[in-house]
């Protein structure tokens, strides 16, 4: 499971550095225009955030290869990416204002994945 975890962090890794390049260089004039820019700009920050969990995920699982709980944490990283940081995207350039709705679900993923780490550690012994 590290492996595919890894993999997963990897490509999100690359994901977020072209998006926030593209937001950065090919629409920034656009997003400032909208008043989208701080929207987009909170969508690439949480996206690195848990593209560097994710990492932080495929190290662990290589210690604790079995743990349901790390390989759910992951998991809900990325449903939290898709959705958090995806409908922030979508809704800075789009303008697409009911995508908003969707954003707390991805929040919602990221806590309980998170959620998922504190168990882990907390059953793990430290």
């Amino acid at each position: 499971m590290s492996a595919v975890i890894l993999v997963i962090a990897a490509i999100n890794g690359f994901l977020v550095v072209a998006i926030g390049a593209f937001g950065a260089h090919g629409l920034q004039a656009r997003l400032q225009e909208t008043g989208y820019l701080a929207t987009f700009e909170t969508a690439v920050q949480y996206h690195m955030f848990h593209t560097l969990a994710l990492l932080g995920l495929a190290l662990l699982t290589m210690q604790a290869p079995e743990s349901r709980l790390l390989s759910a944490a992951a998991w809900l990283f990325l449903a939290g990416i898709m959705l958090f940081s995806g409908s922030l995207y979508v809704l800075a350039i789009s303008g697409i204002s009911w995508l908003g709705a969707i954003t707390p679900l991805g929040g919602l993923g990221f806590l309980a994945g998170w959620g998922c780490l504190i168990w882990f550690a907390a059953s793990s012994g430290g």
